[in-house]
């Protein structure tokens, strides 16, 4: 069996082991104080949307897309949540694309646990940037993805031009 070393993996494996993921981490980010949006990776507090980094991603620049609500019920989700969302949405493919120049994105949502969702409680949308050769020998021979960014870096040069395109 081949290791790979992720050690910041370790808090979310303790976390999910000892049944401590009733909390929900984009309802925490969004109820803590603006100053630590860096550590809590929230790139954009919108009225009834936000944006965050997932702290877990599959490629570099993998944003969530939220409604500030908490809800898990797609049907649920109300007009003025939809059009923040979609606003925040295409922002987030704008901002992408300048920075990192993807060849595409993969955006899509998973709702509830049996389509592989982690967290089925609060709905999130996923915007994946990919790049032509994006998936090379790692995942395909050794199921192993390599992010080349840190969470930090990469949440730094997004909120620059996020905040650029305002």
């Amino acid at each position: 069996m081949e290791l790979l070393w992720a050690p910041w993996r370790l808090s979310y494996v303790q976390k999910v082991s000892k049944g401590k993921d009733s909390a929900c981490f984009i309802c925490d980010a969004f109820k803590d104080n603006p100053d630590n949006d860096r550590k809590n990776l929230l790139l954009h507090r919108g009225e009834k949307a936000l944006v965050i980094l997932n702290r877990f991603p599959y490629n570099t620049a993998h944003l969530m897309v939220c409604p500030v609500r908490h809800t898990g019920d797609f049907e649920t989700l109300l007009s003025e949540e939809m059009i923040e969302i979609d606003s925040l949405l295409k922002k987030a493919m704008k901002t992408i694309r300048k920075v990192y120049n993807p060849d595409g994105f993969n955006i899509g949502l998973n709702l509830g646990k049996v389509s592989g969702g982690s967290v089925d409680t609060h709905i999130h949308y996923h915007i994946v940037p990919r790049w032509n050769g994006d998936t090379n020998f790692m995942p395909v021979a050794a199921g192993v993805k390599v992010i080349p960014q840190s969470l930090d870096e990469t949440y730094d040069i997004l909120r620059e031009f996020w905040s650029k395109d305002d």
